[in-house]
């Protein structure tokens, strides 16, 4: 893979250390996944889909709660305490880019990607395993759970994860190791296998790299959450269709 070079970052960006990134997004993760386990079990269900929509906002709500907590204590210890400018969360013209990016990844480079994998293992990496967790959701959505999972999905996410994988990790990464390229494979990476879906880790790996290359190239996160955006809604546009 050749290195990237990424744009010039602004000078008010918070330079948080690898060693506070890391520790701090670690204990975020952790308390924001006990608090997940108990909103489940409160819940009365075994899996998220079986809670519903409801459960699902609040799970997921949970789970943010204590990350952006850490994104903020660390914007205001390194930084100015504002996510604009703390983390690159502003977004321009040029961003919209990201949106048949973030299309094109779930429609072209996604399957690509599963062809060869398909055609070796199709019951493990075949269409109907790859969709199973989103079309779960979708079916045990309706009504007013349906919008709820589309704003958990196509806006919560993306801003969540956005701010965590690409502003703070792969920004950190990026300061320490001094090479853009090994920092994007790495937030890339830890973005895949934090979601513990392995028939998925492929096309999360994919997609994590086409948004860290937004990031990296624009300096910002605004064209990598619209194009996380993109992708969660036609990913969830395809099960609702099919």
């Amino acid at each position: 893979m050749p290195e990237l070079e990424p744009q010039a970052q602004s000078q008010a960006q918070a330079t948080i250390p690898l060693r506070d990134a890391a520790l701090l997004w670690i204990g975020a993760w952790l308390a924001g996944n006990l608090a997940a386990g108990a909103a489940l079990g409160a819940s009365g269900s075994d899996t998220v889909a079986e809670a519903g929509s409801g459960w699902l906002t609040l799970i997921s709500l949970a789970q943010w709660v204590p990350m952006l907590v850490a994104l903020w204590y660390l914007g205001r210890r390194f930084g100015v305490g504002r996510l604009v400018a703390d983390y690159g969360f502003s977004f321009r013209a040029i961003d919209l880019v990201g949106v048949p990016a973030g299309v094109a990844t779930q429609l072209m480079l996604v399957p690509l990607l599963y062809w060869p994998l398909e055609s070796v293992w199709p019951t493990t990496f075949g269409r109907e395993q790859v969709e199973d967790r989103a079309r779960t959701l979708w079916e045990s959505a309706s009504g007013a759970g349906s919008a709820l999972l589309v704003v958990v999905v196509v806006l919560g996410a993306p801003i969540v994860e956005e701010l965590t994988y690409r502003g703070l990790l792969q920004g950190a990464l990026c300061r320490r190791l001094l090479n853009p390229t090994l920092a994007l494979v790495l937030a890339a990476s830890v973005f895949a296998l934090v979601h513990f879906e392995p028939v998925e880790y492929p096309g999360l790996m994919l997609v994590g790299l086409v948004l860290g290359a937004a990031s990296l190239l624009t300096g910002r996160l605004g064209m990598s959450v619209l194009a996380h955006a993109a992708f969660n809604a036609t990913g969830l546009l395809l099960v609702a269709t099919s």
